[in-house]
């Protein structure tokens, strides 16, 4: 039952990138259990990887002819969803601000976002400094919660109240995301035809892709396309830091910073650009082009690119533009109230992992292999827009039933990992296996982990054939 869920799912999702009604390719589900949770979250993620196995599929049949079996591992894919390494002697840093969390309000719990060191000061600006989330909750229990969220929103923080399902439904942004398709999509004037491999070892090999995301969703489709071989730059400003996340996600990337407010840093970028293949961005929408590096720039700088964009709310709607991680938009859209629900307790209940954040990735990745597909049959290049909020909305169709209710996913043993460990900046680690494959392609990473801002911004000298 779990697995033909699975493959349902696998199917819509398949309809929705592609437009085909059918799937040209066998898809085989391994593994067994699932994450607890009031949604399906097991099935969900691993028809995300199991898509971007297919697309994959899909554009190496292009040059080979032959449409090779993917299979995907329903708990592999969950564990990837929890953290893909586990440090031999070494800690990664706690993933949350001291201050992050559910609160209690005068009418209802409202999510703080405090990651960021400009979030936490938006906070404190407006309820003081406090050291312990205690001291905090005392000041949040005398705001209602819509108020505060809006207070939040308004100086530039990152919080979200807990809303129902059907009050989302009926929300603004609630209704104009219904409008929404899961992938929206526009296609660009063809350029050259590329010379790629696509070679089954290496499918990607020669691919040059220009990561601009931050935190999980962007860093995990790029991270599952340069384990196909392909040179992923990833971008960062200076002063950004995501400690918590970079052994975790900059797995086989090149690491660099720039400033796109500065006219050397630019010149650089454009030439990135000029290079790249596919770009891949998590800025809220109009943010890259307000810094001069719209749709229609970019197109002129790289023709042919596949561009894939991202934002947590949606494309249309006041709220395109509002800042948002996957555990705010858990609050919003009524996954948290409805979790509570469930669980018949009294405070909100998220699922058990980034689940929108990390299916997310997988389908962002599917789409830059569609993208790449596209370039490889006419020469014309894409845009893609994705969203957290949209990706929810796709999760909560079905809640999980009866039948779904296997045991329960457990922490990862060491059967799980790779045979080898991976040396790392910090020290040894073991990196889980890869949660899909093919029957001649399997997921492989030259670089290890490393911090941002550890490479210059330069595409690698030693060029991989085209």
């Amino acid at each position: 039952m779990s697995e033909e869920v699975i493959l349902q799912r696998t199917r819509a999702l398949w309809v929705q990138l592609t437009g085909k009604t059918s799937l040209p390719f066998s898809l085989h589900v391994s593994g067994e259990g699932n994450l607890p949770s009031c949604y399906p979250v097991t099935p969900f993620i691993s028809a995300s990887v199991a898509l971007a196995g297919l697309a994959l599929a899909q554009l190496l049949a292009l040059r080979h002819g032959k449409h090779d079996t993917v299979t995907v591992d329903r708990r592999l894919a969950s564990l990837w969803s929890k953290s893909s390494i586990q440090p031999d002697g070494w800690d990664i840093p706690p993933a949350w601000d001291s201050l992050a969390g559910d609160y209690a309000t005068a009418d209802g719990w409202i999510r703080l976002h405090t990651n960021a060191p400009a979030h936490r000061q938006v906070v404190e600006s407006l309820l003081g400094k406090a050291g312990t989330r205690e001291a905090l909750a005392q000041r949040v229990i005398l705001w209602k919660k819509a108020d505060l969220e809006e207070a939040v929103i308004q100086a530039g923080g990152c919080a979200a109240q807990m809303l129902s399902v059907p009050e989302w439904q009926q929300h603004v942004q609630g209704k104009s995301l219904q409008q929404e398709p899961l992938f929206q999509r526009a296609l660009s004037p063809q350029a050259a035809l590329p010379q790629w491999d696509l070679s089954r070892e290496r499918p990607l090999a020669g691919v040059k892709i220009l990561d601009l995301t931050r935190i999980i969703a962007g860093p995990v489709a790029t991270r599952f396309l340069a384990g196909l071989g392909a040179e992923v730059l990833r971008i960062d400003p200076f002063g950004w830091d995501e400690t918590s996340q970079e052994a975790d996600v900059t797995l086989g990337k090149q690491c660099a910073r720039l400033n796109l407010h500065n006219p050397q840093d630019r010149h650089r970028f454009e030439a990135l650009l000029r290079e790249a293949d596919v770009i891949v961005h998590g800025y809220r929408a109009g943010a890259l082009h307000k810094l001069g590096y719209g749709s229609e720039q970019i197109r002129a700088l790289a023709p042919g690119l596949v561009d894939v964009c991202l934002n947590a709310y949606g494309w249309s709607g006041p709220w395109r533009e509002r800042r948002g991680f996957d555990s705010l938009v858990q609050m919003s859209c009524g996954i948290a109230e409805r979790g509570m629900q469930v669980s018949g307790g009294n405070r909100p209940v998220p699922l058990p992992v980034q689940a929108l954040d990390h299916a997310t990735g997988y389908l962002m990745a599917a789409a830059v292999l569609h993208g790449l597909a596209q370039r490889v049959e006419t020469g014309q290049g894409s845009q893609t827009w994705l969203s957290l909020a949209r990706t929810a909305l796709e999760l909560m169709k079905s809640e999980t039933s009866a039948e779904l209710r296997e045991p329960e996913i457990q922490s990862a043993t060491g059967a799980d990992f790779s045979p080898e460990q991976e040396q790392t900046v910090w020290g040894p680690a073991w990196r889980l296996r890869p949660p899909v494959w093919l029957d001649n392609t399997t997921l492989q990473w030259n670089l290890p982990a490393s911090p941002l801002g550890s490479a210059p911004a330069s595409w690698p000298e030693v060029r991989l054939a085209r």
